[in-house]
């Protein structure tokens, strides 16, 4: 692992941990077993420090997240299987959630951050387009949003708010309700 890895992988677990206020240069050189003074060799700044871990952060989230559904759905595949699937991998990861919350908040104050912020959620969105126009969608760019946005409720009422742990059977039942009323052929029909 290069030395810039290192330096954010502790930042997330910091983050994690300790929110914001605990992430700072010394406790990234303990926490990642560096000689004092390592991480600000790597990211001078506290600004280049966040930019550096939302940078590690997204690209772990992408790997997980968006390597699942690069491809799109496998032919004849249960798209709602795939996508709880994909919910169930982030539920289990709690300290990049967490981590990604602390950097979501820190970005609403700091514009430098959120340019960094906002491309990777692209990136996310942009394979739900593309699985949900495979599947039919009508308006895979607006139903590609309200997908995002609902699995970003069932991981943040998870993980930060006051929900239980939903099992991969509720979370299947409830994106395949969601994809029936987003697939289905005429909207002003009832699913």
């Amino acid at each position: 692992m290069k030395r810039s890895e290192a330096v954010a992988e502790a930042a997330i677990t910091l983050l994690a941990e300790r929110g914001m206020r605990g992430l700072t240069h010394r406790a990234v050189d303990e926490a990642a077993g560096l000689p004092p003074g390592s991480t600000s060799n790597v990211a001078r700044t506290r600004a280049a420090l966040l930019e550096l871990t939302l940078s590690r952060l997204s690209e772990l989230e992408e790997r997980a997240v968006v390597g699942a559904t690069a491809d799109g759905p496998p032919p004849d595949a249960d798209l709602a299987e795939l996508l709880a699937g994909v919910l169930t991998a982030q539920l289990r990861d709690r300290r990049r959630t967490l981590a990604r919350y602390e950097l979501a908040l820190e970005a609403t104050r700091r514009p430098e951050l959120r340019v960094i912020y906002d491309r990777a959620g692209d990136r996310f969105r942009a394979p739900a387009v593309a699985l949900l126009a495979a599947a039919g969608s009508r308006d895979p760019v607006r139903h590609g949003r309200q997908l995002v946005a609902f699995a970003e409720g069932v991981i943040f009422d998870t993980i930060a708010g006051a929900g239980a742990e939903p099992s991969t059977d509720d979370l299947r039942a409830g994106v395949r309700e969601l994809l029936a009323g987003m697939l289905q052929s005429d909207p002003a029909e009832p699913a």
